[in-house]
């Protein structure tokens, strides 16, 4: 009867099953966030995801799992030097500096707090017996 167990085959097959489920997880936010944001003309309401008026926000929304950390990454890419500072902007609100060198203050709109709030619940469920 054998009593220990194979620490490298447990640590492999724990490894993958963190790769796999934490990538469900990404995919998982990133769609919720997609789908928060809607394509309208205007300016959405302060605490409301914002509106969508190229379709950019969208599809600049990505995951990727961290292999050295354990960890997944999910939010939108910047596209441009500037683009960093209106992303965060929209979520959590702050002063972002116009092309035409003016100052604007965005009040948060945010988009991807939320969606993995929603999708938090969901983690634990995937975990269940993920090792064999």
């Amino acid at each position: 009867m054998k009593m220990f167990f194979d620490r490298a085959k447990i640590k492999k097959k724990t490894d993958a099953a963190t790769r796999k489920y934490l990538s469900k997880f990404g995919a998982f936010v990133r769609q919720t966030s997609r789908r928060s944001i809607r394509s309208n003309k205007g300016t959405s309401k302060p605490g409301k995801p914002p509106f969508s008026h190229s379709g950019l926000l969208k599809k600049f929304i990505y995951f990727g799992y961290d292999p050295h950390r354990h960890s997944v990454v999910i939010g939108p890419v910047v596209v441009s030097g500037k683009s960093g500072e209106s992303l965060r902007a929209l979520e959590s609100g702050g002063t972002v500096r116009l092309s035409d060198g003016r100052n604007v203050e965005i009040q948060p709109r945010p988009f991807m707090g939320p969606a993995f709030v929603k999708e938090q619940g969901k983690l634990a469920s995937l975990w269940v017996n993920s090792i064999k």
